[in-house]
């Protein structure tokens, strides 16, 4: 039976907004010997709740009404949950959405409000570009100090030491004060340290986005070999393809509470599903950009899943359809029509091409009614990678268009499980997924 490293329960942080101080030393000072008395906060108004103070009952009992005219801010809110060790966790979210302080409190930087914290093992965490490290030290003296801080003696650490330097690839300056290394310098030689020295627990923050895409692949393999050791990680990102490779369940937090805690590719689809892709617009009729007799017109568009439900987002893999408007602007009949997508990238660069006439060997005879028709076009596995991508349509008789519109929209893809083993290949290797089969012959 696995062990459980980390077990949360009701957890809550506030902020108080604005200035913290009274703006006398003695209120201050009063306030500061009432708190360690465990008494009522002086210097509040009639009224005021001390919520500094308060316990559980309180912070449930409160209002959203109150909360809001408040000087208080929860950024997270009766939170509880438990990880096993040798899980990978995943936490996502919005802005704001708590994860940071989250991590925070588990790595014990700043105290709860309300709540508990039980953590078994040692554990080191990654947190803000700037945090762990003593400026004024050298790279080398700074990997022996964040050592003696997780408890390892100095042989422990020296064994480490080699492998450190090279995997951060600061060799040249480790006898530099890390005042003077760059951002990306500075969180490479952070996540060597904290991956290497051996930690039970491993908490990564979203800055693994400092570094390149070759040391990024170079991290994610790297919490991949410590969660397959039988250690523990929690990964905070909002790279979904890095949260899906790596992580076997995932947290999705909301204004400071846990939304749902559940299998990654579950929580990543609720997440996106939610997810506001702002400026597309789905509305075809007022492209000016676009040629043809006018016969047929395109009018707008929207993009189903396998459950016939519109959505903004695509996943790689996923089975979707294409349900185009059109209408018939010249009062005339209508020969049968070749209808056509084609993807591209955001230099027009064609990825692959679809029509009607290809899959299904011939034309549609359209059948108006009030002028207007939909034709759908159905994608059981799609097959682009990771990204934003546009697509063209057309419709005509081959060559003769009836409608032509290029760039009609834009298509944001996020991974999915499109070889059903839960890993997709780098970004950088390509665009399109192509389904195989691997065995070897005797």
């Amino acid at each position: 039976m696995a062990q459980t490293v980390i077990q949360v329960e009701n957890l809550s942080k506030q902020y108080r907004l604005g200035q913290i101080g009274t703006g006398s030393i003695r209120d201050d000072f009063n306030r500061f010997m009432a708190r360690i008395r465990g008494k009522e906060d002086p210097t509040l108004k009639i009224g005021q709740v001390n919520v500094l103070t308060s316990q559980k009952s309180v912070v449930k009992n409160q209002s959203a009404a109150a909360d809001q005219k408040s000087e208080y801010i929860w950024a997270l809110k009766d939170v509880s949950f438990s990880v096993e060790q040798g899980e990978a966790i995943g936490i996502i979210g919005k802005n704001g959405a708590g994860k940071s302080t989250l991590l925070k409190l588990l790595s014990k930087v700043t105290a709860p409000t309300t709540g508990s914290i039980k953590i078994k093992g040692r554990m080191a965490s990654l947190l803000e570009v700037g945090t762990g490290f003593h400026q004024e030290l050298s790279g080398r003296e700074n990997i022996f100090l964040n050592g003696a801080i997780m408890g390892m003696t100095k042989p422990e650490i020296r064994s480490k030491f080699d492998e450190i330097v090279d995997f951060s690839g600061v060799e040249k300056y480790i006898d530099t004060p890390v005042k003077r290394y760059s951002s990306g310098m500075y969180v490479r030689l952070a996540f060597a340290v904290a991956a290497h020295l051996e930690p039970e627990i491993l908490v990564v923050d979203e800055v693994l986005a400092v570094g390149d895409a070759e040391f990024q692949k170079k991290c994610l393999g790297k919490m991949s070999d410590v969660a397959s050791g039988g250690r523990t990680v929690l990964f905070v990102s909002h790279n979904m393809s890095a949260i899906s490779d790596l992580c076997s369940k995932t947290m999705l937090l909301k204004n400071g509470t846990i939304d749902l805690f559940e299998d990654t590719s579950d929580v990543i689809k609720k997440y996106l599903e939610t997810a506001i892709i702002k400026n597309q617009s789905k509305d075809l009729s007022i492209i000016k950009n676009r040629s043809g007799n006018g016969l047929v017109r395109f009018l707008s568009y929207k993009i189903l899943d396998v459950n016939g439900k519109e959505i903004s987002v695509v996943v790689t893999g996923q089975h979707i359809t294409f349900v185009f408007e059109i209408e018939q602007i010249i009062n005339s009949n209508v020969p049968p029509v070749h209808f056509s997508l084609m993807f591209v990238d955001e230099n027009e660069k064609p990825l692959f091409h679809i029509s009607n006439t290809v899959a299904n060997g011939e034309e549609f005879k359209l059948n108006f009614r009030s002028g207007k028709a939909k034709v759908k076009c159905t994608i059981p596995k799609f097959p682009l990678h990771t990204g934003e991508y546009y697509f063209h349509i057309y419709c005509g008789v081959f060559r003769d268009a009836f409608d032509s519109i290029p760039m009609a929209g834009m298509l944001i893809v996020e991974p999915g499980n499109f070889y059903s083993t839960g890993r997709l290949p780098y970004r950088e290797q390509g665009d399109i997924l192509v389904e195989n089969s691997w065995s070897i012959l005797e």
